[in-house]
């Protein structure tokens, strides 16, 4: 098993990024959240000068916020400073789109940018649409060894609905799905598993990255403790903030939450509709999403709601947890590490260590 870190970008995620280098971390993915953090390409840069061993990906990147030519040269330009250590995550967007208000990008239009953006790294001439218009497009100066394409830069697809593994599957791509609880995911994994076999996809191949959040927590401290809130408190926000989005922008809600947790949906949400300015709830909703807890959103969370919601358990149950996921065949899970709970990472590291 595998382990890596989620990180809310920061210009200068180099320092985190270097220690999990030193605590033997595997990758370091990199959200691609424009109106909440920084910029990845940038974060990713610098970090790719400050590491050696660790790989860097976009965890992850929504193809509307850049056209594909630009994408495939930043992630070549990246491949030179860190060759071989570059991996390619993409989604069709939920934190980055809905904090601008916007639905998730057609799978098709994702579909199309992954097509493009790996044909240039080919070295292909590419017909593509650009300003509603066909263009041929190419890497003209290769040679000049400004980026790198020879050395492979895989594919990750966050991908939690049937359409979206089909095309993980035909692509033969690493598949990133949330991981609340190992019964969860191992469910996720098999109905995956289904889609890869379907591709025709030898059954080794399949590289699933479960992705989680939490708290370490120290023997008899409750999941609601400061700590843990700060920690796992912003991860599960994010089900009241999608429950926000799916009653008053209209959004589907793939997976509503439990009916034992609907006082705290509902209550949310009728809070929810107080944000201002009116018609763009989104800009209060997702303030502070996946990063923190507002002192608004305190009152709807629990002890009960983050443990079903994050990996926060003790350190024992943790590597249990982590165990049966290595067991069940996923091949990496990621932890999100916070802004402000950097020191964090030393709690995942003792989880990694019990795996070495």
């Amino acid at each position: 098993m595998k382990f890596g870190i989620a990180i809310p970008t920061d210009s200068d995620s180099w320092r985190l990024v270097r220690r999990a280098e030193e605590l033997g971390f595997h990758h370091a993915w990199f959200y691609d959240t424009q109106m909440l953090s920084a910029d990845c390409f940038v974060a990713m840069a610098a970090c790719a000068m400050k590491t050696t061993r660790i790989r860097l990906g976009t965890g992850v990147l929504i193809p509307s916020n850049r056209i594909a030519p630009v994408a495939a040269a930043a992630f070549a330009s990246l491949n030179k400073l860190a060759p071989g250590r570059i991996d390619f995550g993409i989604s069709t967007g939920f934190t980055g789109r809905r904090a601008m208000g916007m639905p998730a990008v057609k799978l098709s239009d994702m579909a199309e940018y992954i097509r493009v953006v790996q044909a240039l790294w080919a070295g292909d001439t590419v017909e593509t649409v650009l300003e509603g218009q066909k263009r041929l497009i190419g890497f003209l100066n290769p040679e000049l060894g400004l980026i790198n394409v020879k050395d492979e830069m895989p594919l990750y697809i966050a991908a939690s609905g049937p359409r979206a593994r089909a095309l993980t599957a035909r692509l033969g791509a690493g598949w990133i799905d949330g991981a609340a609880s190992v019964d969860r995911a191992m469910a996720s994994l098999g109905v995956m598993r289904e889609a890869w076999a379907s591709a025709g996809q030898p059954a080794n191949d399949l590289n699933a990255v479960a992705w989680a959040g939490g708290a370490v927590l120290a023997e008899g401290e409750p999941a609601d403790s400061p700590r843990a809130i700060a920690q796992a408190g912003p991860r599960t926000m994010t089900l009241l903030h999608r429950s926000a989005d799916a009653a008053l922008g209209g959004y589907p809600d793939p997976a509503p939450l439990p009916a034992q947790f609907m006082p705290a949906v509902e209550g949310y949400v009728e809070h929810a509709r107080s944000f201002r300015p009116q018609g763009a709830h989104y800009l209060q909703n997702h303030r502070g999403h996946l990063m923190f807890v507002r002192p608004d959103e305190r009152p709807f969370l629990s002890a009960d709601l983050i443990e079903w919601a994050t990996w926060t358990a003790t350190e024992k149950k943790l590597k249990a947890r982590v165990g049966a996921l290595a067991d069940g065949g996923f091949s990496q899970i990621v932890f999100s590490i916070l802004p402000g709970q950097e020191h964090a990472i030393e709690d995942w590291g003792r989880i990694r260590a019990a795996f070495d």
